[in-house]
């Protein structure tokens, strides 16, 4: 029996995407091993193919036209990607970075890990900018196959917001990274310059609006100086655009912005934080608040249900929305981070999500997609 190929559509790939590049990093070289029979194929834009050839279990082929910008990467997953997967005669495609083709053609899966971009509308001027991308997405998600998401949260946004029936839709919850304590964490976060003699709260993520990193700000400005924590909202790239809105609230010598981190320094970090806080209006799964939790960070959530989905009773949740009862609960969480008992909990709760277990529901759905595309 011929090998089966599979066309895996990483044309918005650059190494600086966050969680959706996770999601591939971690479940690619994964899904090979469960398919020995399968021959797994990339589609790379220019920036992205040397990161992509270090974990890909297959053959990688680059687009030199296809940059880290968003347009060309969209008008290559319009116009290039189901040339290439009928060029080489592949069995499935995989757009695992919420869209790929447009037009039905080779059988598709496309993960789809949230309907963000309509569920929080942001700026006039923010809203102009993604409506192209949103428009891919709805319509890439309406002509595949089958669409896979990461909460059930989402799966519910989706259905509603992008209109995919929802039998279409399969929720496989992501994993989370195994802890890799760093030895000397303090030394790791050296050019941070950390105080040692305060609370630190750590927040991660894009500056995107839904992230609502104002609203953390808001609240921490809403606290007596002397009450609040150090406070590390890492995750942008430098000059941060957060920077204004510390400057203004008085917050300066409360709030760093470090930018981006390396993997040891965010271990570091998880290493020496009293709090993880995630202040997100809307998220597809919220894997830093699983991480957290993992290395027995007690976590402070914004009351959503996606967060409720993946933090369960090990997290604690306040509405972000509202600046002095958020304020209010960072400074309880600091100030009773919890027991032995209930952090030990909270890990149990976390190793729940792992990406072995993601890798085998994956696989159960490009297999059946497959085996209903050869019918």
């Amino acid at each position: 029996m011929p090998s089966r190929r599979v066309l895996v559509d990483l044309l918005g790939f650059t190494g600086s995407r966050g969680g959706t590049e996770t999601y591939v990093r971690e479940l690619t070289p994964r899904l090979a091993e469960r398919f020995p029979d399968v021959r797994f194929a990339a589609l790379t834009g220019r920036v992205g193919a040397d990161k992509v050839r270090a974990f890909f279990p297959g053959h990688v082929q680059s687009l030199a036209w296809i940059g880290a910008d968003p347009a060309t990467w969209a008008l290559g997953a319009v116009a290039a990607t189901e040339v290439v997967a009928r060029r080489g005669r592949a069995d499935l495609v995989w757009a695992p970075a919420n869209f790929g083709p447009i037009l039905r053609g080779t059988p598709r899966v496309v993960t789809v890990h949230d309907a963000i971009y309509d569920e929080v509308r942001g700026t006039l001027a923010q809203r102009a900018q993604r409506t192209v991308t949103s428009t891919l997405m709805r319509r890439s998600a309406q002509t595949a196959d089958r669409v896979l998401t990461v909460s059930h949260a989402a799966a519910a946004s989706i259905a509603r917001n992008l209109r995919v029936p929802a039998e279409r839709i399969s929720v496989v919850h992501n994993g989370s990274a195994d802890p890799r304590p760093v030895d000397d964490p303090w030394s790791a976060l050296d050019t941070l310059r950390l105080p040692t003699d305060r609370p630190i709260a750590l927040s991660v993520g894009n500056r995107m609006p839904h992230k609502n990193f104002v609203g953390l700000l808001e609240a921490l400005a809403t606290l007596a100086a002397e009450a609040r924590p150090l406070t590390v909202i890492a995750g942008s790239r430098l000059p941060d655009p957060l920077a204004d809105e510390v400057s203004r609230l008085g917050l300066d010598g409360d709030v760093l912005l470090p930018g981006w981190v390396s993997d040891d320094q965010l271990e570091a970090l998880f290493q020496v934080s009293d709090l993880y806080v995630c202040p997100s209006l809307v998220e597809g799964f919220g894997l830093p608040v699983v991480d957290a939790l993992r290395r027995g960070v007690p976590v402070l959530a914004n009351d959503v249900p996606v967060l409720r989905e993946v933090g369960g009773d090990a997290a604690r949740y306040a509405d972000a929305t509202n600046p002095g009862q958020f304020g209010a609960a960072i400074t309880r969480a600091v100030s009773d981070p919890g027991d032995a008992e209930a952090r030990a909990a909270a890990q149990t709760w976390a190793s729940r999500f792992t990406w072995d277990d993601a890798a085998d529901a994956t696989a159960a759905v490009l297999e059946a997609t497959l085996s209903e595309s050869s019918r």
